[in-house]
């Protein structure tokens, strides 16, 4: 019995320690929700005590869930308590749905991690011209931009940089409310305060990336940008021009930003680290709360979900955040993805937020490859070109027949590491496939480490003919896939022998612009009615500031350092719109975001350099569902003559259509409107600059716009190009304005003539005055 007794209880001693040491500690259950509650009802400009009564508030709601205000104060995040309404927390599941069943709730949802999506562009965009600004350019006509604040929620910024510089400007406009805070902490130097009359503020946001991936080194707890994507992004928008730029002595001239005499923002709420990382939704949905609060004009946001398939409207912190913004005068550009050419990439959907694809500009960088016996062909590259030992030829080898023996064929293809054999690379120009769409930079990295001398990097289908110039660690050139014809010796046998020259700068490169691989495809997979992206802008061989705590090439390897750096990715089309955003904002600082928007969309243009269609990296002429409305052309946007102009209750409306209902969006009346879903409202009729149907087979659709004339009085006509297959009428086909600021209202009918072979179908409306063309693209799905 004794033996048996203790049997028993060394089985329940080993059951107890097992339960003790699997299960799973409390804190782990818990994970970041973020509680949406609407609008708040302080107001515009509320005080401290109406920020103590909003989190008092959302203390209690957290409180009637978790049992008391203690716990309640420990799980909270943020209280976001200045213009958008909520919290973020760390709760259990069961706990965040009983909070989704409070009445005054409108959505709970879990925290994602987002992506970041990175001087000739001005030239490429007609604001200057050989260096030389013109008296009917929009940088002119706006003054640079001038005191306009434009704020970037990303990385930070190297304050040091002489994008950053504030020399020559007087002081922080008045409306700036963030004043003293630069949350930057020194870096080499005994420095204290990093802010300036230039860049007049810097935040950080980082309890959700604290409370997800644990604590942040102390020294890099600071809106210092660590990793580049920052700088680049903000100097892009709104940068000083700063001579002498250039990397590896390519691309020489001015670098400067959209609104060069902007006031700059720098809100770190993406912590990545040298090559991997993101931007935590918490954090950034505080960003957007403390950018409006703060007092900022437009908002550039290179971050995006990176899956549309789930991304919601009301579920979504940038959507939110957006939308906060917006009805509060502010532009929110965002950047559309680095998804494509897969259809249905496009992020950053909804209708208030301003969505960028990215496209090439007419300045290419470029090596020649040559092969002996008079045969060459180029690559894009940044290199300063091989040693030159009498000229010597390397031979080549493909990363295929270079790989170890245990290694995988497709993981040798692609020069994953610990797949090369060094002896076999070593003194050869390695060929390897692309296995990023944006970088190729670990590529050259493995071959650097296996001793090649130079590594080509081939295009893999997903990227077209469109070729990267990059910044790699060693000589290096990327090339299309019908290169490695050559490398292979076609026309005859053996080893083949290569040199690769220094890289050289080519401008006024037709045709351009051409739409990247990379860049996310519409239609939006949220509401398809709704075209996305809205507008291209170059995103391809960026050069722009760069921090110096990291290798251009963001690889930890890298000991490099460079003022300035060539990046590609719809977040460097982003900021290009978001600078121009801002001229129009400084030139017409009554206009709303929406006016803003419909003014750069219908000036687009489809047609490239060449006048021909805009055509893809596929070599296929392009549709909306890559550019939107076209390629921006700046210059004439600030005087549109016409705009689709869009306010809160539209919005609202388009809500309701999408399936909100009345009870959800009664916590927007906070907002300060009184509201009520109409009876009858279709998205189809939503002011958009663009219109958007499914295919009218059995009755025609009849489609109601209203542009609102910002020009001098005049009458406009309508000229419609119609999908094929598709008859479009408009009524009335001619409109007079007496006044500017007068509105008009007009119908599209749409009417099937024929059966259609395949949908899409694509065509425009353009009202003109003789000066103005105000363009919309009409697409049938």
């Amino acid at each position: 019995m004794r033996v048996m007794a203790f049997s028993i209880f060394k089985l329940l001693l080993l059951s107890f320690l097992l339960c003790t040491f699997l299960q799973e500690p409390t804190d782990a259950l818990r994970k970041t929700y973020i509680v949406y509650l609407g609008g708040h009802s302080h107001g515009p400009d509320p005080s401290p005590t109406d920020l103590e009564i909003a989190t008092n508030t959302h203390h209690e709601l957290l409180a009637s869930v978790l049992g008391s205000h203690e716990k309640a104060k420990e799980a909270i995040m943020y209280s976001y308590n200045k213009h958008i309404n909520g919290l973020a927390a760390l709760l259990e599941e069961e706990e965040a749905s009983d909070i989704a069943e409070k009445p005054n709730v409108v959505s709970v949802f879990l925290s994602k991690e987002h992506k970041l999506h990175t001087t000739r562009s001005w030239d490429f965009l007609g604001l200057e011209k050989n260096g030389r600004v013109s008296a009917n350019s929009a940088w002119t006509k706006a003054k640079f931009g001038e005191d306009t604040i434009i704020a970037n929620i990303d990385t930070g910024v190297w304050p040091e940089h002489p994008s950053f510089s504030d020399k020559g400007y007087g002081s922080v406009p008045s409306k700036w409310r963030g004043k003293g805070v630069c949350q930057i902490e020194a870096f080499n130097t005994t420095q204290k305060y990093f802010c300036n009359r230039k860049l007049i503020g810097a935040r950080i946001f980082m309890k959700n990336r604290e409370a997800e991936d644990g604590e942040i080194d102390r020294k890099f707890r600071s809106a210092r940008d660590f990793v580049g994507h920052g700088s680049h992004t903000l100097s892009t928008a709104g940068g000083n021009s700063v001579r002498g730029a250039n990397v590896e002595g390519n691309g020489r001239g001015i670098a400067k930003g959209g609104s060069p005499r902007a006031r700059l923002v720098a809100y770190k709420a993406c912590w990545n680290k040298l090559d991997a990382g993101g931007c935590h939704e918490a954090d950034l949905l505080a960003a957007f709360d403390h950018a409006i609060y703060d007092g900022v004009d437009v908002i550039s946001a290179s971050v995006g979900w990176s899956n549309p398939y789930k991304e919601a409207l009301l579920t979504d912190g940038i959507s939110i955040g957006s939308f906060h913004a917006v009805t509060k005068n502010i532009v929110v550009v965002c950047s559309a993805g680095n998804d494509g050419p897969s259809p249905s990439s496009v992020t950053n959907v909804a209708p208030w937020s301003f969505t960028v694809a990215a496209s090439t500009m007419d300045r290419d960088f470029l090596s020649t490859i040559s092969l002996g016996k008079k045969k060459s062909f180029q690559g894009a590259s940044l290199n300063r070109g091989l040693p030159r030992p009498k000229r010597k030829f390397y031979p080549i080898i493909f990363s295929v027949n270079a790989k170890l023996r245990n290694a995988s064929v497709n993981d040798a293809r692609v020069c994953k590491p610990g797949t090369l054999d060094p002896a076999k690379v070593r003194g050869r120009i390695l060929v390897c496939l692309r296995s990023d769409k944006l970088q190729s930079v670990r590529e050259g990295e493995q071959g650097k480490l296996a001793g090649a001398e130079a590594v080509f990097v081939q295009n893999d289908e997903q990227s077209g003919n469109l070729l990267l110039a990059e910044n790699q660690v060693l000589p290096a050139a990327s090339i299309s896939g019908t290169d490695t014809d050559y490398l292979n010796g076609t026309g005859g046998s053996g080893e083949m022998f290569a040199y690769l020259n220094a890289a050289k700068t080519y401008l006024g490169v037709k045709p351009a612009p051409i739409m990247a691989g990379f860049s996310s495809r519409g239609p939006s997979l949220v509401q398809p009615l709704i075209l996305k992206p809205d507008i291209t802008a170059p995103g391809v061989g960026v050069i722009a500031a760069f921090s110096q705590a990291a290798g251009p090439s963001n690889l930890a390897s890298d000991t490099r350092r460079t003022l300035f750096n060539v990046e590609q990715g719809t977040s460097m089309a982003c900021p290009h719109v978001a600078g121009i955003a801002g001229l129009l904002k400084t030139y017409h600082p009554t206009w709303s975001p929406a006016a803003i928007k419909s003014a750069i969309m219908t000036t687009a243009t489809t047609l490239d350099n060449t006048k021909k269609p805009i055509r893809n990296a596929f070599d296929k002429v392009a549709t909306p569902f890559e550019y939107g409305a076209g390629h921006v052309q700046p210059n004439l946007a600030i005087d549109p003559g016409l705009v689709y102009d869009l306010n809160t209750t539209d919005y609202l409306n388009f809500l309701c259509a999408s399936g909100y209902n009345q009870a959800l969006l009664k916590l927007f009346g906070q907002l300060k409107i009184s509201y009520k879903c109409p009876e009858s409202y279709r998205i189809e009729d939503l002011n958009y600059p663009s219109i958007t149907v499914h295919h009218p087979a059995s009755k025609p659709i009849n489609v109601t716009r209203i542009v609102t004339n910002v020009g001098p009085p005049g009458t406009y006509v309508v000229n419609a190009q119609g999908p094929r297959g598709i008859k479009v009428r408009v009524i009335p086909t001619s409109l007079t304005f007496k006044k500017t600021g007068e509105k008009k209202r007009f119908q599209v009918i749409l009417q099937a003539i024929a059966v259609p072979r395949r949908l899409p179908l694509f065509g425009n409306l353009t009202w003109t005055d003789g000066k103005h063309n105000v363009t919309s693209p009409i697409t049938v799905l």
